[in-house]
């Protein structure tokens, strides 16, 4: 059995798009959020960000259905800004950019 995907957590603004779909596949769709690798095709990299409206507009109806379905997946809470920094690579420190 895979791991479970490991993601990076999106802040988005009012009005702005919220829905991550892999551009790849089109098959995987995730609220606020974003896998690092996507699950169903494997590529790296391949999530594009889109709102419900226009995911509707030209989505397959299995991916509207899981972008309806997005919000409600257990897991997806709004992070601290703590949890969010923690959730992210570590950055090189200046003192090893030398």
């Amino acid at each position: 059995m895979a791991d479970a995907p490991t993601f990076w957590y999106v802040d988005c603004g009012e009005g702005e798009p919220n829905f991550f779909v892999c551009i790849q596949c089109l098959n995987e769709v995730y609220h606020g959020k974003i896998p690092t690798v996507c699950p169903t095709c494997g590529t790296i990299s391949s999530f594009e960000a889109f709102t419900l409206d226009s995911i509707k507009d030209w989505g397959t109806a299995e991916l509207i259905r899981k972008a309806m379905q997005a919000p409600a997946e257990p897991g997806n809470v709004e992070l601290t800004s703590s949890q969010r920094e923690s959730s992210l690579p570590p950055q090189p420190s200046e003192s090893s950019l030398v």
